[in-house]
């Protein structure tokens, strides 16, 4: 991983936990990111009995997953107990979801424990892609379904080109994200069959650089960079950041943040996972 560029989980946690309660108001973009993966199983013929949605926040997909699937046992997984505690308690037809609070890089389940796993804008928050995708691998069944969406480096490019031109590139402000292709050879590597990558991008509009941040902020999203400036970002210093953002792409009295979606999925052969080699790690690219 990038000098810099690693992930601080303990704050992404306890960012993740504070946002919480409102998460739902402010997560227009991540529901709807959601929705269009959830769609994706339209054309899917699978008849699953065990279902894990890694990083389901408050649980907005499990109950259209156990809609779906009637007979299968449907499990959500997050990193912040905050946010698996609110999964616990969605509504459900017959019974409460199993909600676990653990980290995708490191399954509290069996080998071959599920035959669906999903996740939906939340792989943007592991150190470890490859570890990620190994542990995936692991607890899926042989013929399980491995599908996911996530963010790439053009992501919220806007804002990080706003806070470079106040404070330099040298000090990420931006978490960063990780390129299609990038995801795809992860996929091989961990010893997936047939994976299909693609990707679409979504503009949200805002009136204020403000707004922004408050939805941002709204859904536990933080500079949780390893190599984040550590000393406070002053209101004189944000204005200036909201000054650049409408000097290079406002338009109509409108702030544009841009969202890279790159949705995936693959399959889990009969054959067994390939070894995974030490100390590799998928590289972050930076905007281009």
């Amino acid at each position: 991983m990038k000098d810099g560029y690693g992930i601080d989980k303990r704050r992404v946690r306890q960012a993740f936990d504070r946002a919480a309660p409102d998460y739902d108001t402010h997560a227009v973009l991540q529901q709807e990111v959601q929705r269009r993966l959830l769609e994706r199983l339209d054309w899917i013929r699978l008849d699953p009995l065990r279902v894990i949605d890694l990083g389901c926040g408050p649980g907005g997909a499990l109950r259209p997953l156990a809609s779906r699937y009637r007979k299968a046992r449907v499990v959500g997984l997050d990193l912040a107990l905050g946010m698996a505690a609110r999964a616990r308690t969605r509504s459900f037809r017959l019974r409460r979801p199993w909600a676990v609070c653990a980290d995708m890089e490191q399954l509290p389940f069996a080998d071959r424990s599920f035959d669906l796993a999903m996740s939906a804008a939340a792989l943007q928050w592991a150190n470890d892609l490859d570890q990620v995708f190994a542990e995936v691998r692991r607890v899926l069944a042989p013929g399980g379904l491995w599908l996911f969406a996530t963010f790439g480096p053009d992501t919220l490019k806007e804002l990080r080109a706003a806070f470079a031109a106040v404070e330099g590139a040298a000090t990420p402000h931006v978490n960063a994200f990780i390129d299609m292709h990038d995801i795809g050879d992860a996929l091989v590597r961990a010893g997936f069959a047939d994976p299909v990558m693609d990707q679409e991008p979504i503009t949200v509009t805002y009136a204020d650089l403000g707004g922004l941040l408050r939805d941002l902020r709204g859904v536990g999203v933080r500079n949780a960079l390893s190599g984040r400036a550590r000393g406070l970002f002053g209101p004189r210093r944000l204005r200036a950041v909201a000054e650049a953002y409408a000097s290079q792409h406002g338009q109509q009295g409108r702030l544009p943040a841009s969202w890279e979606v790159v949705y995936g999925h693959a399959w889990v052969p009969e054959a067994p996972p390939p070894t995974r080699t030490p100390g590799h790690f998928i590289p972050i690219r930076q905007e281009r």
